[in-house]
C-alpha cells in the first residue's frame, strides 16, 4: 500500500463519515486485511455496543469517550486491561475530536476527528510503514521524503517505467526536480522562482506540464548569451546552471492535475531547512519499495562517519594545523595540501561519507585561512581551494548515483554561504562547476585505478560502508563477483561480500600514499574468514592501522539497530601510531592483529590435536540413513510393546537441540551378530533397515554407498562406552554468556554435537570458563548470528597452561558447584538456564566463582575484560605453537 492510496482512503472515510463504522473504516484505511476487520467485528461487537471500547492486539486499543478526552487517554496508557493487550496505538474520540497515542515512540495526536487526513503520517505503522528515527531528527527532511513519496506514486500511476531508459530518466528527472526546489529556497535562484512558474504558467491539467519542464531544463543548459532572442521572459529569469546536471535530454513522465498540484505542494516546503547531508538517502528510499517501510533505512548518521573519517585523515589533518598555527608558510603549505587530497568510496550510495568528508576538509581550509589572516598583516582574499572533482565514488543504484552527484553540489552550496558568512566573500553558486567524480557501475568489477587515478604525489583517502551480505545471502550475480575477484584463492566462497572491498582495497592502497577504512560485519574478523581473507590482504605488505572494535551501529533505521559492525582502517605498513577504539575511548596500542586486538599478527588456523594438555574431542556420531534410524518415544515404545528384544538394540540419542531442551529421541544401535539377527527377525525394524540401504544408494557420495550394503550400522561411529562423557553443542546462541555444557550417560549415542569421552570434570571447567568463551567467540565459526563451535578451530587451538593436580582438584570441586545450582532448577531445560535474561543468581555466582579459578591457572591478577583476556591468550597462542614450529 502506498501513502497515495492511504490518504485517498481517509479521503474517503472523512467524506462518508459514520460513526458506527469509523474505527474499521480507519483499520482499512491503512491496509488491514478485510478478514481481520470481519474477526473483530464478530468478537468485540458486543463490547464496542457496550463499552465503546475495541482491541486489535499489538496494533489498537480503541475507546470512546464523552467527556474529558486527555484524562481519559492518561488513564488508558497504564491501566492494565490496555497494557496487557500491547496495542501500538491507544485512540480515543468523541466523534469529533481524536486523540492518539503511539506506545512505541511516545508521540501524540490531538486533532479534529475530521481532519485526520493531514495528519496520515501518524498512523503509518498501522500499514508497516515504520517511520525513521535519526539522530538530530530534522522535520523538514522527513516531511520533504513523504511528500516526494507521494509524488512518485502519483508518477507511477500514469506513467509505465519499466526499460533501464525509462527508469534512468526518471531518475534524472528526480535529482533535477530536487535540485530546482532547493535553489530556489537556498538563494541559488530567485525565490520560489521554480514552484512559481509552473504553477503560472502550465495548465491545470498538468497536460503541458512535461514540454514546460523541458524547455526550462533547456534554458538551464543554455547561457544567457546564447538563448534564442524569442526566449519569454519568465524563461530568461531562470539562470544559466549547466555543470553537467541539465546536459542530456531525458524523456519526461506525463503529468495529470493530481501530479501538478503535487510538485505544486512539494515546492512550498522549507528546503533551506533540509539538511543534504541526509535527505538524499530519505529520498533514495521514495523510489525503492523494499525501504519504504523504513524511510531513508540506508542513511549512515554522522558521527558513525565521523568514526572512520576522523582517524582515517581528519585528526592527523588538524594535528598538522595546531603543528603550522604559528607558521603562515606551513598553514599555507597545508592548505595546499588539503586542497589536493582525494576522497574515494567505492560504495557510496546516496554520498553521505563524500558528503560529511566534503565538509570537514572545508571547515578545516576556512580554519587554515583564517589562522593565515590573523598572522598577515592584510587579509590574503583566498577563496576555497577544494573542488568537488576531488571526490570519488562507485555506486551500483543508478538513483542513488544520480543523487550523490546532486547531494555533492548542494553541500558545495551549502559550505560556500558558510564561507561567504565567515569571510564575506564565496564562489558564485552558478554556473555549477564539474561535480564529482561519481561513477555508475559494479565495484567489483570496475578498475578502481581508472576510477580515481593513483597519479604521483596524490594523497587518497578510501572510505565508505560497503555491503555485508554473509555468503548465504548472496545471489548469483555477487557470488561471481567473488570467483573474479578471489580466483586462485582457496575457501573464499565462505567469506562474506564485503571482503571484495577490503581485497580489492588493499591492492589498491599497495604502495601508495594512500589509507583506507570501512564500516564492516565483524564476522570478517572472526572465525574461518580471518584465514581466508587477512592471511592475503597481510602478505601485500599492508596492515590495520586503527579499528573500532564491535558496537552497535546506530543509524536511523529501527530495523538495523541490532547489527553489530567494527570499523577497519589500513595502510601500508608503517611505524606511525596505531588506535584501537573500544566504547568510543581510543587506546594507543603497538600492534592491531586481524582478530582487532592489541596482540601478535597470528591467524589461529585448524589444528586437529590440542595445542594444550587436554582431552582429545570428537565429533558426534553420524547416521546418515535418511532418518530411518531414528526413533520418536512414541515409535521405540511400539516396537517394545510388540516385540520386548527390541529394547535390547535401542539407544538414547541424543544431539544439541534435544540435549539443550530437555527431549527425547532413541535409535536403533546395532552393534554385534546377535543383535543384528534380532534385528532382522523384527519386521519393522527389517523394513526400516531397506529404507536405509535405498537412501544411501541413492546418496551422490560413493562413501555413503558404500555403507548402503550394511544398512543397520551407522556411517560414521565414534561412541566410546564411558562412565564420563561430555557433551558440547556445536552451535550456541551469540545472546548466551556460557556455552551449556554437561555430562550424560555412557550408554547415549551422541549427534550433532562435539564430545569428549572419558572427560574428568575440570575439563568441563576449562571448557565452560569465560577464557575459553572469550577465545571461542573470536575464533570461531558462525552459523546466521550463532556460534558454530569447532574441535579444531575453538578447542584443539585454545591456549591453557599446564596446572597442577592440586588446582585440577579446586576446579572439580566448583564444577560440581555448578551442576549442584543446575540441579536447583531440574524443571528447567538448559536452554532456558543459560538464557542471559533469567539465569538463576545461584547459577550465575557458581559459574563466577569457577571463572575466578581459571584466570589463576593464567596468572594472579583476574583480568578485567575479554579484549584482555584474548590479548594475553594471542601472546599464549603464539609462544606455544612456535615451540611446535607451528607459527604462522
Amino acid at each position: 500500500m502506498t501513502i497515495l492510496e492511504i490518504e485517498n482512503n481517509l479521503n474517503t472515510l472523512v467524506a462518508n463519515f459514520n460513526k458506527e463504522t469509523f474505527i474499521f473504516d480507519l483499520l482499512l484505511a491503512y491496509g488491514t486485511p478485510k478478514s481481520t476487520i470481519k474477526r473483530v467485528q464478530g468478537s468485540d461487537h458486543d463490547r464496542l455496543e457496550a463499552e465503546g471500547e475495541l482491541v486489535l492486539r499489538k496494533k489498537l486499543f480503541f475507546k470512546v469517550a464523552d467527556e474529558n478526552l486527555h484524562v481519559t487517554i492518561d488513564a488508558l496508557k497504564s491501566a492494565k486491561e490496555v497494557t496487557k493487550h500491547s496495542p501500538r496505538f491507544i485512540v480515543v474520540t468523541d466523534y469529533e475530536t481524536l486523540l492518539a497515542y503511539d506506545t512505541k515512540t511516545d508521540d501524540s495526536l490531538d486533532t479534529e476527528l475530521l481532519n485526520i487526513t493531514n495528519h496520515y503520517d501518524f498512523f503509518l505503522p498501522l500499514a508497516g510503514m515504520e517511520k525513521a528515527t535519526f539522530t538530530d531528527e530534522n522535520p523538514a527532511d522527513v516531511k520533504a521524503s513523504l511528500k516526494m513519496a507521494k509524488l512518485f506514486d502519483e508518477l507511477q500511476k500514469n506513467n509505465h517505467f519499466e526499460t533501464k531508459e525509462d527508469i534512468h530518466s526518471l531518475n534524472v528527472f528526480l535529482t533535477r526536480l530536487l535540485f530546482c526546489y532547493f535553489a530556489e529556497d537556498t538563494n541559488i535562484f530567485e525565490d520560489n522562482i521554480f514552484t512559481s512558474s509552473i504553477s503560472s504558467h502550465t495548465q491545470l491539467d498538468g497536460s503541458d506540464l512535461d514540454s514546460y519542464l523541458q524547455r526550462l531544463f533547456t534554458i538551464f543548459n543554455t547561457q544567457e548569451s546564447k538563448r534564442e532572442p524569442n526566449t519569454p521572459a519568465y524563461l530568461n529569469a531562470f539562470p544559466y546552471v549547466n555543470g553537467g546536471l541539465f546536459a542530456l535530454e531525458v524523456k519526461l513522465p506525463i503529468f495529470t492535475t493530481r501530479s501538478r498540484h503535487l510538485m505544486i505542494e512539494v515546492g512550498k516546503l522549507q528546503w533551506s531547512q533540509i539538511n543534504p547531508d541526509i535527505f538524499g538517502s530519505m529520498i533514495q528510499a521514495v523510489v525503492t519499495p523494499e525501504h519504504r517501510g523504513g524511510m531513508g533505512m540506508h542513511y549512515t548518521s554522522v558521527p558513525n562517519i565521523m568514526k572512520v573519517i576522523e582517524p582515517l585523515f581528519l585528526d592527523e589533518l588538524y594535528h598538522e594545523f595546531e603543528k603550522a598555527y604559528e607558521s603562515k608558510a606551513k598553514l599555507q603549505a597545508l592548505h595546499v595540501r588539503v586542497s589536493n587530497i582525494k576522497i574515494f568510496d567505492p560504495a557510496c550510495g546516496s554520498g553521505n561519507f563524500l558528503i560529511i568528508a566534503y565538509k570537514k576538509l572545508r571547515e578545516l581550509e576556512m580554519n587554515i585561512l583564517k589562522r593565515i589572516d590573523s598572522l598577515s598583516s592584510q587579509k590574503s582574499f583566498a577563496f576555497s581551494e577544494i573542488k568537488l572533482t576531488q571526490f570519488y565514488g562507485i555506486e551500483l543504484d543508478d538513483f542513488a548515483h544520480e543523487v550523490a552527484l546532486l547531494s555533492l553540489w548542494l553541500a558545495e552550496h551549502q559550505m560556500n554561504l558558510k564561507f561567504y558568512e565567515e569571510f564575506g566573500r564565496t564562489s558564485p553558486s552558478l554556473p555549477l562547476h564539474d561535480g564529482g567524480n561519481i561513477v555508475h557501475g559494479n565495484a567489483t568489477r570496475l578498475n578502481w585505478e581508472e576510477v580515481c587515478p593513483k597519479n604521483d604525489g596524490d594523497e587518497i583517502y578510501v572510505l565508505g560502508n560497503p555491503p555485508y551480505l554473509g555468503s548465504s545471502m548472496q545471489n548469483k550475480e555477487q557470488k561471481v563477483d567473488k570467483d573474479l575477484i578471489f580466483k586462485g584463492i582457496k575457501n573464499y566462497k565462505n567469506l562474506d561480500y564485503i571482503a571484495c572491498w577490503f581485497y580489492i582495497g588493499a591492492k589498491y592502497i599497495k604502495n601508495a600514499n594512500a589509507k583506507l577504512a570501512f564500516v564492516t560485519t565483524n564476522s570478517i574478523s572472526q572465525g574461518e574468514q580471518v584465514e581466508y581473507l587477512w592471511s592475503h590482504i597481510l602478505e601485500l605488505s599492508i596492515e590495520i592501522n586503527f579499528a573500532h572494535s564491535s558496537f552497535k551501529w546506530q543509524n536511523n533505521a529501527k530495523s538495523n539497530a541490532n547489527v553489530i559492525v567494527s570499523i577497519i582502517g589500513l595502510s601500508n605498513i608503517s611505524n606511525f601510531p596505531k588506535y584501537i577504539f573500544r566504547n568510543n575511548i581510543k587506546h594507543n596500542v603497538s600492534q592491531i592483529n586481524p582478530y582487532l586486538l592489541n596482540a601478535p599478527t597470528v591467524i589461529v588456523k585448524k589444528n586437529q590435536k590440542p595445542i594444550s594438555k587436554l582431552p582429545i574431542m570428537v565429533f558426534g556420531d553420524a547416521p546418515k540413513d535418511g532418518g530411518y534410524l531414528i526413533l520418536s518415544t512414541e515409535e521405540k515404545d511400539n516396537l517394545i510393546s510388540e516385540n520386548s528384544e527390541a529394547e535390547t538394540l535401542i539407544k538414547k540419542y541424543i544431539g544439541a537441540y534435544e540435549y539443550l531442551n530437555g527431549k527425547d529421541r532413541w535409535c536403533l544401535w546395532i552393534d554385534d551378530e546377535k543383535k543384528l539377527q534380532i534385528a532382522n527377525s523384527i519386521p519393522k525394524i527389517y523394513e526400516r533397515f531397506q529404507k536405509v540401504k535405498e537412501n544411501r544408494f541413492a546418496s551422490p557420495k560413493v562413501q555413503t554407498q558404500k555403507f548402503a550394503k550394511v544398512p543397520h550400522t551407522f556411517v560414521e561411529i565414534r561412541y566410546q562406552k564411558t562412565d564420563s562423557t561430555l557433551i558440547i553443542p556445536v552451535v550456541t546462541s551469540e545472546r548466551r554468556e556460557y556455552i551449556p555444557i554437561g555430562f550424560i550417560d555412557g550408554e547415549t549415542i551422541i549427534t550433532n554435537a562435539s564430545v569428549i569421552y572419558n572427560a574428568e570434570a575440570w575439563n568441563f571447567g576449562v571448557i565452560s570458563s569465560k577464557m575459553h568463551m572469550a577465545w571461542m567467540r573470536t575464533v570461531a565459526g558462525r552459523l546466521k548470528t550463532d556460534y558454530r563451535y569447532s574441535s579444531v578451530l575453538c578447542y584443539n587451538t585454545f591456549p591453557f597452561p599446564d596446572i597442577s593436580q592440586k588446582q585440577k582438584d579446586e576446579i572439580t570441586e566448583l564444577v560440581w558447584g555448578v551442576l549442584d545450582e543446575r540441579e536447583k532448577h531440574s524443571q528447567k531445560t538448559l536452554a532456558q538456564l543459560y538464557d542471559p535474561n533469567k539465569m538463576p543468581e545461584g547459577l550465575q555466582k557458581a559459574h563466577y566463582n569457577l571463572d575466578m579459578a581459571i584466570e589463576q591457572c593464567y596468572r594472579p591478577k583476574p583480568f578485567e575484560s575479554d579484549e584482555e583476556r584474548l590479548e594475553y591468550l594471542f601472546k599464549m597462542y603464539e609462544e606455544m605453537t612456535a615451540k611446535e614450529g607451528k607459527k604462522i
